[in-house]
């Protein structure tokens, strides 16, 4: 099977290859970390006596989320390592600039070879992966160094489930294998269970972005950012966030409609996507609206009359969102499934998404229920909001102050978290680590005596 997978594993890298190779040249994806990626030639570890946390995140949205976990484990086990991997570009940049000096490196993808000279290098006491990563090769490979392996905040949305039900038995015995699944909610833990998962080793925490979710809008980041902006009390900040095609454009009409009646109105837009900034900055050009980017306001040249401001650096939307009175959560009119809402819920921010929204249906559900947050189905809607906001700012700070009352409310999914994972590191610490050749000969033993 391991070998198999090997296989499989590079005919879908040779099938992608064309567009591996055009998102390079085209857009600067995909250049960097190939030798960790595919040999596992990851950085050796600060001092390898002491025991280590091995932490991987995909790309910016669970990086984000290892923050609170990361403080409390320092906190409560100092004489441990931490070392973080990810996957995409933007996730490795941020990790580097959030978590510096903690070791950062690109994580082996699911070869036999790579997975296991990767973790011959770590010697992690735990590998802890946030929210849904299912390698069985990696997983494989931890145990047998010794490690023991968790998955935390986990989610398996229901079509992620769907796609994981038609391989099954194939991805069952690894999800057999995991040591800890910690879940958002009780339906992904039985999705888990139904999958595979051992039940005595699922629980439900919640979900750790509501605990990384900053609420006080006169943090130090936020306000710098504010400043640097030229943003004023008397502003009505609009930022669409983690935005797709065509969303941007939707948000550059809206404000073309409303701006000359409401002169206080700002617009922010941050792609999700750093190859599109440039792609966005020429419909800004085409919208005739004085703009500027955000990695020019440091510079001389900038102008600080611009009310529209193109947010081209990677890792500060959170801050930003601080500064937001009215928010557009992007990714939800396209069939991206939405993007993290909470974090301009948390500010207290009049939040509005569309109507696709899966990828956070358990927080979409929670917000609706509470009548926190609007949808909008199209940039008509989206413009009738921001009008209201506008023109009714008491409906505007209702809208908000629910929202984020109910993120405060949520909050304590990781120091839950911390509860299992503390007991995992325990029964690592002291048990005995089998030999290779010991969990070969319990892997025949089940089959001996069924014969």
């Amino acid at each position: 099977m391991p070998y198999l997978l090997n296989i499989v594993y590079l005919l879908l890298i040779l099938a992608a290859s064309p567009y591996l190779l055009y998102s390079r040249l085209r857009h600067g994806k995909y250049r960097d970390g190939w030798r960790q990626k595919f040999w596992g030639d990851v950085p050796r570890r600060r001092n390898r006596k002491v025991p280590c946390l091995w932490l991987h995140a995909v790309s910016v949205g669970e990086v984000n989320l290892l923050q609170p976990l990361i403080a409390r484990w320092e906190q409560a086990h100092p004489d441990w390592e931490i070392v973080i991997s990810t996957t995409t570009q933007t996730g490795f940049a941020l990790a580097q600039k959030r978590y510096a000096p903690r070791t950062v490196f690109y994580a082996p993808l699911d070869f036999t070879w790579s997975t296991a000279t990767a973790m011959t290098i770590i010697k992690p006491t735990l590998l802890v992966m946030a929210e849904l990563e299912l390698w069985p090769n990696w997983i494989a490979a931890a145990h047998q160094n010794g490690a023991q392996v968790a998955v935390i905040n986990g989610r398996l949305s229901s079509k992620s489930f769907q796609g994981y039900s038609r391989i099954a038995r194939w991805i069952r015995s690894t999800l057999e294998s995991l040591d800890l699944v910690l879940v958002q909610n009780p339906e992904y833990a039985q999705r888990f269970i139904a999958l595979g998962a051992n039940e005595k080793r699922v629980h439900v925490t919640g979900s750790i972005k509501f605990d990384g979710a900053q609420t006080d809008r006169n943090n130090g980041t936020t306000k710098r950012l504010a400043t640097l902006a030229g943003i004023e009390k008397s502003d009505v900040v609009l930022l669409v966030g983690s935005t797709q095609a065509p969303e941007e454009q939707l948000a550059i009409e809206t404000f073309q409609q409303l701006s000359p009646h409401h002169p206080n109105l700002r617009l922010l837009i941050t792609p999700r996507h750093p190859e599109r900034f440039d792609e966005v900055a020429k419909l800004l050009d085409r919208s005739g609206l004085p703009w500027e980017r955000r990695s020019r306001l440091e510079t001389a040249n900038h102008n600080p009359a611009a009310r529209v401001l193109l947010i081209d650096v990677v890792g500060e939307l959170g801050a930003w969102w601080g500064t937001s009175t009215i928010a557009y959560v992007g990714g939800s009119l396209s069939r991206r499934g939405g993007q993290n809402m909470i974090e301009p819920a948390a500010y207290g921010s009049a939040v509005c998404f569309g109507p696709n929204t899966w990828n956070f249906k358990d927080v979409v559900q929670l917000l609706l229920h509470s009548n926190a947050a609007h949808v909008v189905k199209n940039g008509a809607e989206l413009q009738a909001f921001v009008e209201r906001c506008l023109s009714e700012p008491q409906f505007a700070y209702d809208l908000g102050k629910r929202a984020q009352e109910l993120v405060v409310a949520q909050q304590g999914a990781a120091d839950r978290t911390m509860v299992f994972l503390q007991g995992l590191a325990a029964s690592s610490l002291t048990r005995t680590i089998p030999t290779p050749a010991a969990v070969k000969q319990q892997r025949k033993q089940p089959r001996r005596q069924a014969g």
